[in-house]
């Protein structure tokens, strides 16, 4: 007679549903974008990914973090960084699922578009393992053309989590180790030193103040020699012993905690050289690009997740006598950020098209200001709506046991990680300097757009102004309205008009300055009926 435990108006847990036929907006991109063969198996794995137990995995790979074991209880050095069971069980999962090398192993039109869709998905269960799959997919171009034995290893479906030599592994995880502490993304700074040996190979002799995912097989790794800075493969085994690799410490991070980021010396490591000495920016270059092309996937993936979360609590929690979805200043917040999540989606699945046109050059033009635009802007907005999203589900989103709290810890990263923004604002403007006609592929990318939507049009006309002004002084306004025009026009062509009339003119036009403030005359219903469309 005394129970007052009594549990009502909470919202259940989302699980076991299909997360792509979810997501009308993926589910459109993908068809929109060449894919649509790949519709099936993204049901298959929209139903899979969303399992209880799978969800649970990425909860106990963010409360178990790794941990570095520098020595045996011996004394003897071994720097093996030990991982909760569940981080494994990720990785396994996504490279099962080729996530790591899909449209390597089998390329056809629209490869990239279904392994972006099924990325951005599987991301949304947990951020941090994505770091090394991110990192293996991004440097199988380089080794396919300079280390042909380790790409074919990188294109397995297998994965070997344990302590062994790379040639007892039956596929290859990479990892990176460009920046040192006093450069940064400066990494013509670096002075980390490597000598030829005479047979092929290098020592490397420095430091690395960020080397990714330590356990990898191998890592790209950039150092000097006396024609410059230089790229190298430098596996962790060596002819059987353990490269001579010493991990420091790892690093303790705001989010990104189930993934280890270390700090390492190298002691004399052994590596193989890939291309020329002193063009190692040169070789890694299409690496960049492919890492931060997933950069915008993943903060893109946080913001569905974030979404999708916030409009399941508004559907089943009530206040004040109605459904939360109802009252209308959280139907305007929420539809405000599933706007969000509209253009950055779009963006990054148009870039994954252009990465499907290799051979198409203005199509990798488009890419390489796109990445750089995409990047800076869909990371940038990340936190901000992380924080908005979390806010939608009171108190409870900001304990941890709901995934709005990782997600919040986990929204700054992409921005910081592979050239922060105002790396991503000058990589654009040289971009542009390099090749001005990209501006020209980029408009015409607008150009269909640009009558019917007038603001479209004067954001252009910004765009343009800037550039003849002091374009350095005005490069995040630049990257911004490159990102945002871009996003207009392609939810202006593929997506139902309230949304791009939403997001056009709330982007670029009357809105408000937080989520929420939408326009007058928007109706939030079709916006919201698009985050959640199984409901």
């Amino acid at each position: 007679m005394f129970d007052t435990h009594e549990v009502s108006n909470q919202t259940p847990a989302l699980v076991d549903v299909d997360g792509f036929a979810l997501d009308r907006a993926l589910v459109e991109a993908v068809t929109r974008e060449g894919a649509q063969w790949s519709l099936a198996d993204l049901h298959r794995y929209g139903r899979f990914i969303t399992k209880e137990e799978i969800i649970a995995l990425g909860f106990a790979a963010n409360a178990n973090p790794p941990v570095l074991n520098s020595h045996d209880r011996y004394g003897y050095r071994i720097d093996q960084v030990a991982y909760h069971p569940s981080y494994h069980q990720l990785m396994a999962l996504a490279v099962q699922e080729g996530l790591h090398c899909s449209p390597w192993q089998q390329p056809r039109t629209g490869a990239h578009v279904a392994r972006a869709a099924k990325y951005y998905l599987h991301c949304q269960v947990e951020a941090g393992h994505g770091c090394p799959i991110t990192m293996t997919f991004a440097a199988a171009p380089v080794l396919k053309q300079f280390k042909a034995d380790w790409y074919q290893k990188v294109l397995s479906n297998q994965y070997e989590g344990a302590d062994l030599p790379y040639n007892e592994k039956p596929g290859f995880i990479l990892g990176m180790g460009m920046t040192e502490k006093q450069g940064g993304s400066d990494v013509r700074a670096n002075s980390t030193q490597a000598h030829a040996l005479g047979d092929g190979s290098y020592e490397l002799v420095g430091h690395k103040w960020f080397l990714s995912a330590p356990m990898s097989d191998g890592f790209l790794m950039l150092a000097q020699t006396p024609a410059g800075l230089s790229c190298f493969l430098v596996p962790r085994w060596w002819q059987g012993e353990k490269n001579a690799i010493a991990v420091q410490r790892l690093k303790d991070k705001l989010g990104n905690r189930s993934n280890a980021s270390s700090e390492v010396e190298l002691k004399g490591a052994y590596g193989w050289l890939l291309g020329e000495e002193g063009k190692g920016v040169q070789t890694i270059i299409e690496m960049v690009a492919l890492t931060r092309f997933d950069c915008m996937l993943g903060s893109s993936a946080g913001q569905r997740q974030a979404v999708v979360q916030a409009v399941h609590h508004a559907h089943h929690r009530q206040a004040f006598g109605e459904r939360l979805i109802n009252q209308p200043v959280m139907a305007a917040v929420l539809a405000d950020l599933q706007l969000e999540v509209e253009g950055s989606l779009a963006m990054s699945m148009r870039m994954a098209r252009a990465l499907d046109e290799a051979d198409n050059p203005s199509e990798q033009m488009l890419l390489r200001l796109g990445t750089a635009a995409g990047k800076y802007w869909i990371c940038k907005r990340t936190p901000l709506h992380a924080y908005e999203a979390m806010e939608c589900l009171g108190g409870n989103g900001v304990m941890e046991n709901f995934i709005t709290a990782r997600l919040y810890r986990e929204a700054p990263i992409n921005a910081i990680w592979e050239g922060s923004g105002n790396i991503q604002a000058l990589d654009m403007l040289r971009a542009l300097q390099k090749a001005p006609e990209v501006l020209d592929i980029w408009h015409q990318e607008l150009a269909p757009c640009l009558k019917s939507e007038p603001l479209l049009a004067l954001g252009w006309r910004q765009l343009q102004r800037l550039l003849k002004d002091n374009p350095l002084s005005h490069a995040r306004r630049i990257t911004e309205l490159l990102a945002l025009t871009l996003q207009g026009a392609l939810l202006a062509k593929g997506a139902p008009g309230v949304v791009a009339d939403a997001f056009i003119r709330s982007r670029l036009g009357e809105g408000g300055l937080s989520y929420g403030t939408l326009p007058n005359g928007i109706d939030p219903r079709p916006i919201l009926q698009r985050a959640y469309s199984q409901q």
